[in-house]
């Protein structure tokens, strides 16, 4: 689902959305440097489990600062550049049309001084787990939502290229401020339960679905021809 994204190199008037360069590994802990030096992927990096079978250690992510820690990571996984974002990122709820924005504390950013440190260093489940950064006092660029216009415009593609209508984005800002973006991961059918109003929110969604269906019905229907 990320190709998707990225195959958009979606550019808006309120700014640029793509993603962190990644790669898969599915071989032995032996090949991984060598991938990463042939993909050309830069330190630190974001580690994710492959596949995810709903327990606790399929949502942990662990970031590798450089080379020699690389042979500690155990595929099958996702290996992701880390890119500094002020420690917040955004969940983005496509219900439908519906757009919601909630804000999350996420992995801090990593200085130029921190690439020497030596060993992988694990993170619990981030994007679910962290607590809400909504209320808290951050700096106002790190603050700032992802514009809605831009959202909207990127929802409307990705509804078209996923053939979903459920999904949400977890979005950072490059360096906390300005208006680059990128997506960094997509999960469909997620959890609501923490997006606000959300009942309300799925139940017009689900009335539109049955509207759209009625009308479909309708146009479609044809008077039987008398014989």
């Amino acid at each position: 689902m990320l190709q998707e994204v990225a195959a958009l190199n979606f550019r808006h008037s309120r700014g640029k959305v793509g993603v962190p360069k990644q790669i898969v590994v599915d071989s032995d802990s032996a090949s991984i440097s060598r991938m990463v030096a042939k993909a050309g992927l830069k330190f630190p990096l974001v580690a994710k489990p492959k596949f995810i079978d709903g327990t606790a250690n399929s949502h942990a992510l662990s970031l590798a600062f450089n080379e020699v820690c690389l042979s500690e990571l155990k595929p099958p996984l996702v290996l992701q550049e880390f890119i500094n974002h002020g420690g917040v990122l955004f969940k983005v709820y496509i219900i439908g049309h519906i757009i919601k924005v909630a804000r999350r504390f996420s992995l801090p950013d990593v200085c130029a001084n921190e690439v020497n440190r030596t060993g992988v260093i694990p993170f619990p489940r981030v994007s679910c787990a962290a607590a809400s950064a909504d209320g808290a006092d951050l700096d106002p660029n790190v603050k700032e939502l992802p514009p809605m216009e831009m959202l909207e415009s990127l929802s409307k593609e990705l509804r078209s290229r996923l053939g979903l209508s459920l999904f949400n984005l977890d979005m950072i800002r490059e360096g906390g401020k300005g208006s680059r973006f990128y997506v960094i991961d997509i999960n469909y059918f997620p959890g609501y339960g923490k997006v606000p109003e959300y009942e309300r929110v799925f139940t017009d969604f689900l009335v539109s679905l049955a509207e759209r269906k009625h009308k479909f019905s309708i146009s479609n229907f044809r008077e039987p021809v008398p014989s």
